[in-house]
């Protein structure tokens, strides 16, 4: 049977979808090109993105100014790496556009808090203020891809060599509430971020979605509890801390973020390590009806609480933070019973013969190794405060000596505490202890 000819009619539906927009918002051909998400995925980073000596800059608006995907991504890299020298700098500004805002026009905002840090490394999210909160329309698209594409020019052009990460902005929220209107403000964004992806990949740059894990956390969590659901991100604009652990963990995946801290495994009957990754075990004896040894890691764990109420929920809504945190202990061949785990003399938990041979993951517990992890997340929180001071304080009042004296003293502490992170990250040797439970 000889095939029907296709039609405009029996081609439209297919031509739309991929295009990914109305005929009627119908633009240039350039214009609607860079509008489509790309059928071509990015290339996986060789090892991770990021490398020792690395300044790193997050630029957007609010919702970078918010700044906690930043540390979660800074936490990883300060406690995973602890040897490396690196830099983390946050130039959001609430309700800044791709031309700039309050802050500054764009322009400046570039110079003064991007490249004046020297950076190796920019992520750029934008696009949530861009929309105008409103249907699409196809001037204020065209605006927009103007001046993104005006920023990423700017930024190979002043930074030679330097990675650029687009980040295809965070959703509003249309999962967990009705939409404002017909499609909704989400599926607005979700056409500018297709132009961010489209044009991160002309570009050289690495494209990293944060809409699509964000919106499919949600509905994860709105299909048990749709009050809960609501609270990834309360106002539809701004991710609350589960959102943001969220979009960390998306960038680091996409960064080819290595999730092993330390592996270790142990022969009890031969009395051998018989793996180590990631650490050095030594002093390997029988005690008392159990092993002791020594371990001098070279990572630490995440500093967080997996009984945090916002880590919980950043789980529910697809973290997965386990996956980039992990930390197998397992201990094979030990006579039947129970066993008291120790780490420099703390209690970490009582595991059967079993479970040891199994394999526990370490990063679930309370451990030494946490212990010393947690002031890397309060130092970096109190210097992404320094840092929204300083900025701010730099608009006000730009040509004000005293202004001007007070920011770079803020900005000495800011490098101060960056130097110390190294020192407070460094891994120390922990003494293990597998003992009989009374």
């Amino acid at each position: 049977m000889r095939r029907r000819p296709e039609t405009l009619a029996t081609l439209l539906p297919l031509l739309l979808a991929l295009l990914g927009s109305p005929l009627v918002h119908a633009q240039t051909p350039a214009v609607e090109a860079e509008a489509t998400c790309s059928a071509t995925a990015p290339a996986t980073p060789a090892g991770f993105y990021l490398k020792d000596h690395d300044r790193v800059v997050f630029y957007g608006d609010s919702i970078t100014q918010d700044g906690r995907y930043g540390r979660f991504v800074e936490e990883y890299v300060a406690t995973r790496f602890p040897a490396w020298s690196l830099r983390f700098y946050n130039a959001g500004v609430g309700g800044d556009t791709v031309r700039g805002g309050r802050a500054g026009e764009i322009a400046l905002r570039l110079e003064r808090d991007v490249l004046a840090q020297k950076p190796t490394v920019v992520t750029v999210m934008l696009g949530m203020n861009d929309g105008g909160y409103k249907p699409f329309d196809a001037a204020t698209f065209t605006r927009y891809a103007e001046g993104y594409r005006a920023i990423v020019e700017k930024l190979k052009e002043a930074l030679p060599g330097a990675r650029l990460t687009l980040l295809r902005t965070s959703p509003f929220d249309d999962v967990a509430r009705p939409p404002q209107f017909p499609g909704g403000y989400d599926d607005v964004l979700r056409r500018y971020g297709c132009f961010v992806a489209g044009l991160a990949l002309r570009e050289g740059a690495l494209p990293v979605d944060f809409r699509e894990p964000v919106n499919a956390g949600v509905a994860a969590v709105f299909k048990a509890d749709p009050d809960l659901a609501r609270l990834v991100i309360p106002d539809r604009v701004h991710p609350s801390a589960a959102g943001h652990m969220v979009m960390g963990a998306a960038l680091l995946r996409a960064w080819g973020a290595p999730g092993l801290v330390t592996r270790v495994e142990i022969d009890a009957p031969g009395r051998k390590v018989a793996a180590a990754e990631n650490t050095d075990v030594t002093g390997l004896e029988a005690t008392g009806g159990g092993l002791a040894w020594t371990q001098l890691d070279r990572a630490l764990p995440l500093p967080l609480a997996f009984d945090n109420a916002e880590v919980d929920l950043a789980n529910r809504a697809g973290a997965d933070i386990a996956a980039l945190d992990q930390e197998p202990l397992r201990v094979t061949g030990l006579p039947p019973g129970r066993y008291d785990l120790k780490i420099d003399a703390q209690g970490i938990g009582t595991f059967t013969e079993a479970e040891l041979a199994k394999g526990v993951d370490l990063a679930a517990f309370n451990t030494p190794m946490r212990w010393q992890a947690f002031p890397i997340s309060w130092t970096a929180e109190a210097r992404y405060e320094m840092q929204r001071l300083r900025r701010e304080m730099l608009v006000d009042a730009p040509s004000d000596p005293k202004v001007q004296e007070t920011a770079e003293a803020l900005a000495a502490r800011d490098e101060a505490a960056q130097r110390a992170r190294s020192e407070t990250a460094r891994p120390r040797p922990r003494k293990y202890e597998i003992v009989p439970h009374p």
